[in-house]
């Protein structure tokens, strides 16, 4: 079985992803002789299949609902503290666990795998200091998509660095092609946050001291990478710090950008004739994660999506929890329409076109984004801050000494610092 700390990289665990082998037979039944199955999660196309899938599972004795939501993380934690806990299982990624570790609502799962999911392949087991905590079913990352019909207006090849990316911006629109050629999940909060994450990786910073909760983020590739998300920014729609991922799509499908960088968890709808026009669609291409500042890995995080098991249910609702989202993240889930939604780590997972974006961030060798105790506190001091640096209300510097400021005070609260 992988052991994945909080520590440890994720790169060799997501190659895996690409390796699966040959389908298992689907379920006749999910084995689920009574209880309750609430799900919560984001709401793309990836994570609505497999509620859809876990949902065929109820039976007049088993009632099961999901909540997808752009909302998903601020209503999970909250969601699994009451007792009985609202929702039986939250679908997390690599970071927004850690909130639920740290608040203690989720329980390990080494008995009821080993009971009931032997089928399970061990790529797929999150196992979080010595247990495991959760249960993956696909890898994501950020990557670049871009319009190939309007490169080719302006003469130019997809931009494999960010400097290049605002090269063809400013010839986009010196031509007249569009205003507000570059998108991007902007929205103040989590997103931004991301956003810096991803370009002060690409930098190549270190979030934190050696082997210590002391932030290091105020230091020139702390500035750099404020300074290219500001230049970015610049091309973007005016109201960019209300885009999260949805209205970013909606952008890009109603024919207003041409580049950005996009979780490749969107791109099958990106891709896809709903919504869209066959100007817009089929000129959608997907590309590799660009690097930044002449940096060699990209600018952007190896990420896992997966399911857990509340900790505040009855060991009835556990088990029916588990039952469900086992069969919901099952071989049985693959088929025409889903194998396109997701680099799945199910067997019998065949990668399609547009996945190609995140399996060339795996080969590309992009850090995984830090599943660390105390970096949801510094994203979120992150996603506070970041927005007065780029609306012009303060400089770079002091944008970086108010994130460190509020990071360690909230590390001190909780007891990560002294």
């Amino acid at each position: 079985m992988k052991h994945i700390s909080r520590r440890a990289t994720l790169a060799s665990f997501l190659c895996s992803v690409a390796l699966a082998g040959a389908a298992a037979p689907a379920l006749a039944d999910c084995g689920i002789a009574s209880g309750r199955v609430s799900i919560v999660g984001n709401e793309f196309p990836a994570i609505k299949s497999v509620a859809a899938k876990a949902a065929e599972c109820a039976i007049a004795s088993v009632q099961i609902k999901a909540n997808l939501t752009a909302d998903h993380q601020k209503i999970n934690l909250p969601g699994m503290q009451g007792n009985p806990a609202e929702y039986t299982t939250a679908i997390v990624a690599t970071s927004s666990i850690v909130a639920l570790l740290n608040g203690d609502v989720v329980r390990p799962l080494d008995d009821l795998v080993a009971q009931h999911g032997a089928d399970i392949p061990a790529r797929q087991l999150i196992t979080i200091d010595g247990r495991i905590m959760a249960v993956a079913f696909m890898a994501n990352s950020q990557h670049l998509v871009y319009r190939q019909d309007v490169l080719a207006q302006v003469g130019v090849e997809p931009p494999k660095t960010y400097e290049e990316m605002i090269e063809a911006a400013e010839k986009i629109r010196a031509a007249g092609i569009m205003q507000n050629p570059v998108g991007g999940a902007y929205a103040a909060g989590w997103n931004l946050a991301q956003e810096f994450v991803n370009m002060y990786l690409g930098q190549g910073g270190e979030f934190f001291e050696p082997g210590t909760a002391r932030v290091a983020i105020n230091n020139e590739r702390g500035i750099a990478a404020l300074e290219t998300m500001k230049a970015l920014s610049a091309y973007m729609n005016p109201d960019f710090l209300t885009h999260d991922s949805n209205a970013t799509s909606a952008e890009w499908e109603a024919g207003n950008v041409a580049l950005m960088n996009m979780w490749g968890s969107r791109t099958g709808r990106l891709m896809d004739a709903e919504g869209s026009t066959p100007e817009v669609y089929e000129n959608t291409r997907v590309g590799a994660p660009m690097t930044v500042g002449g940096g060699s890995i990209p600018a952007t995080t190896l990420w896992w999506d997966g399911w857990t098991v509340a900790k505040n249910i009855s060991d009835e609702d556990a088990l029916a929890t588990f039952l469900a989202m086992k069969h919901g993240t099952s071989p049985a889930l693959l088929n025409d329409k889903t194998m396109g939604e997701a680099v799945w780590m199910i067997d019998g997972y065949v990668p399609a076109e547009v996945n190609e974006g995140v399996l060339q961030t795996m080969a590309m060798g992009a850090r995984p984004y830090p599943m660390l105790p105390y970096m949801g506190l510094l994203h979120t001091a992150l996603g506070d801050n970041i927005a007065d640096f780029l609306t012009g209300k303060e400089d770079a510097a002091t944008t970086l000494a108010d994130i460190e400021a509020a990071y360690t005070a909230a590390a001190r609260e909780q007891g990560f610092l002294n």
